[in-house]
C-alpha cells in the first residue's frame, strides 16, 4: 500500500460552510464533514485523509491558567480553545485542508468557524 505526504499549493484562509449528513453529536468537536460551500460553490468530500486537533493556547489565553490545568487543557481543550483539523480528497479529485475553529466570534455567535485552510498537493513517498 502507497503512503502519501501533503504539501500546500496555495493558501486561501477563508470561511466555508459545511454539511454533515449527521450532525455531530457534539457541536464543538465535530468530526469530517460530508461537504463544504466555499464561494456559492458546492464541494462533496469523497475522502479524509487524515485528521488531528490541536488545543494549544495562544496569547492572553496561555497565560490564564495555572500550569497543571494548562496540561490537562492541553490534551483535553477547554471552552473556547483548540482546532479540528482535515486533510480531505474531493469528488473532483482536488486536495484541501479545512478546518474548526472552536473560538467564539463574539458574544451572538458562539459556535466558532469553519474555515478553507489551504489547498495541498498529494505526493507519493
Amino acid at each position: 500500500m502507497s503512503t502519501y505526504q501533503t504539501t500546500v499549493k496555495s493558501f486561501i484562509s477563508e470561511s466555508i460552510s459545511v454539511k454533515f449528513r449527521e450532525a455531530p453529536a457534539f457541536l464543538k468537536t465535530p468530526s469530517c464533514p460530508n461537504s463544504f460551500i466555499w464561494r456559492e460553490k458546492r464541494f462533496v468530500i469523497s475522502k479524509c485523509l487524515s485528521e488531528w486537533k490541536d488545543f494549544s493556547r495562544h496569547g492572553q489565553m496561555a497565560q490564564n491558567m495555572q500550569p497543571q490545568h494548562a496540561q490537562i487543557a492541553s490534551k483535553r481543550g477547554s471552552w473556547g480553545v483548540g482546532k479540528f483539523f482535515f486533510d480531505i480528497q474531493t469528488e473532483e479529485g482536488h486536495y484541501y485542508r479545512i478546518y474548526y475553529d472552536r473560538s467564539p466570534r463574539n458574544v451572538f455567535n458562539r459556535t466558532g468557524v469553519w474555515i478553507l485552510l489551504a489547498e495541498l498537493e498529494l505526493q507519493k513517498e
